[in-house]
């Protein structure tokens, strides 16, 4: 007997597995706002060199001020870094005549004077993280998603271990506690130290929901439980927009993103641990325990499944051992799923976090930025819950991303006059990347063994958030080559997308309990 088979006698899909998929998808919403905070969170408004002695100039207005003391972009926009050395009252009778003399130029010496319109306070502007040290202020997305990073390999393991409810609990009592304590901080290592400690926390939630979802649902359903949490990554990303807009102040905005997952805490109750984990476990007690109370909340009361049969379960998958990551190269089928897994999965998130980090696309400002990106994110996913159940998981996942990767590639050959119909395709790229991102969650879950879900989780969300710690700092390459960071992301999202290729197809597959299955 299968674990789907058990799903049958206890009522298939019912009111039990829409309570985990309700109670699962808080979490799930509280995601991409800690993931995309950046956007807001190190925001750097239009700034421009503190003036001193200022009460000297009475006479004159703020704008004549700013331009005997700062020089000028071609534009003629105030330069954010540069000051003049001395007041150039010439430039009051002909502002033109802007100096060629780089002598009398000099960076700012007496801090800076930010924008205060749209957002009140940043890291940015209490710790002055522009100009020469605006490295740092990029510095705290990768920080994140180093934490991110890290956290993928441990709380893998560790669900696998030790089951997915109680590694689920641990990782969101954490967030709370790290999320307080970088809203607390004082100092920008201090906060640099709490936002890495609140990506490993917050890995585990990114990791252990869908899967502890799946695992209670059958094969009909699969499909929708995993498009039904993606979805709520983009509600997720919406209200991110909300609390920012509402929210001004960053150590406020902390607080506000932070506080749902205590929310999350206390429903947690509800959920059950995996009874699939609990028997590959040789955990028959509990998992009849939770498999009986499924079956009631379904209302069919004839389930007869004995203990004795889920131990039977538990004896012909040998599943009692530990497993660890190396576990995900020992086998020959396996080496060749994780290997491309880890592709796929790096593609799809260095080709999204670098999109969704770039609010400046569309021209409008930050915060409807952050709104449309979440709004494109839906009809996307919608698309993807009838084309992955119609033309399977491998063909979704493969030109989902090639044609991210082809959308990158033609903004770098249209024309910049061409402005709507570049808003036009980078609209249609950011579906795409969302519509890889949905279905390789799905698809990653699938294609794992129960025994070592969680560890494949974990490796390939480990090699993922390598790829969004990169992704923002490819911006940089713009020095190098104006079109290089497009010409970085177009290649390996199109490498990417070629390579899910090679994976198996797992639609209308029962999910595989032990590594026999995949072998």
């Amino acid at each position: 007997m299968k674990f789907e088979d058990l799903l049958l006698e206890t009522g298939g899909f019912g009111r039990f597995q829409i309570l985990i998929l309700v109670v699962l998808c808080l979490p799930r919403i509280n995601l991409p706002m800690h993931f995309l905070l950046h956007n807001f969170l190190a925001a750097t408004p239009s700034h421009h060199c503190a003036i001193p002695h200022q009460e000297a100039f009475v006479n004159l207005t703020m704008e004549e001020v700013l331009l005997i003391s700062i020089p000028q972009e071609p534009d003629g926009t105030f330069k954010s870094c540069e000051m003049f050395s001395q007041p150039q009252f010439h430039l009051l009778l002909n502002s033109s005549l802007q100096s060629e003399n780089k002598s009398i130029i000099q960076r700012c010496q007496h801090g800076w004077v930010y924008d205060h319109s749209q957002l009140t306070s940043t890291i940015s502007t209490q710790w002055d993280l522009v100009c020469e040290q605006r490295g740092l202020n990029q510095a705290t997305a990768t920080f994140f998603f180093i934490g991110v990073t890290m956290g993928a390999v441990v709380f893998g393991y560790l669900s696998d271990r030790f089951g997915r409810k109680t590694m689920l609990l641990l990782s969101l009592v954490c967030s709370v506690v790290f999320g307080m304590l970088s809203a607390a901080s004082t100092s920008y290592s201090m906060l640099a130290v709490t936002r890495t400690l609140t990506g490993v926390a917050l890995s585990g939630i990114s990791l252990i929901v869908l899967p502890l979802a799946m695992e209670w649902v059958d094969i009909q359903h699969r499909t929708f439980t995993g498009i039904l949490s993606s979805i709520f990554w983009s509600i997720g990303n919406m209200l991110l927009a909300l609390a920012a807009y509402l929210v001004r102040e960053w150590h406020w905005l902390l607080v506000a993103v932070t506080g749902p997952c205590l929310l999350s805490i206390v429903c947690l109750w509800w959920v059950p641990e995996s009874a699939r984990w609990l028997i590959a476990k040789g955990k028959v007690k509990q998992a009849h325990r939770h498999l009986l109370r499924c079956a009631r909340m379904n209302r069919r009361k004839d389930f007869a499944v004995s203990p004795e049969a889920l131990t039977r379960m538990a004896t012909d998958k040998k599943a009692g051992g530990s497993y660890f990551y190396i576990s995900l190269f020992r086998t020959p089928v396996l080496r060749k799923i994780s290997l491309c897994t880890g592709v796929v999965w790096f593609g799809v998130s260095f080709s999204y976090y670098g999109m969704s980090m770039n609010l400046t696309g569309f021209g409008l400002n930050i915060y409807l930025s952050q709104f449309v990106f979440g709004v494109i994110e839906i009809p996307a996913k919608m698309i993807m819950y009838v084309l992955v159940n119609r033309v399977g998981r491998r063909q979704s996942q493969a030109w989902t991303l090639i044609l991210t990767g082809l959308c990158i590639g033609a903004n770098i050959v249209i024309p910049k006059s061409f402005t709507s119909l570049r808003s036009v395709v980078a609209i249609m790229g950011k579906g795409f990347s969302e519509a890889a991102f949905t279905t390789v969650y799905l698809y990653t879950s699938e294609l794992y063994p129960t025994i070592l879900r969680q560890n494949g989780m974990g490796y390939t969300s480990f090699v993922a958030r390598l790829g969004g710690a990169l992704a923002p700092l490819v911006f940089l390459l713009d020095e190098v080559w104006r079109s290089l960071p497009e010409v970085t992301y177009c290649s390996v999202a199109v490498c990417s997308g070629t390579v899910a290729f090679l994976l198996p197809e797992t639609l209308n597959m029962c999910l595989p309990e032990g590594i026999e299955d995949i072998e």
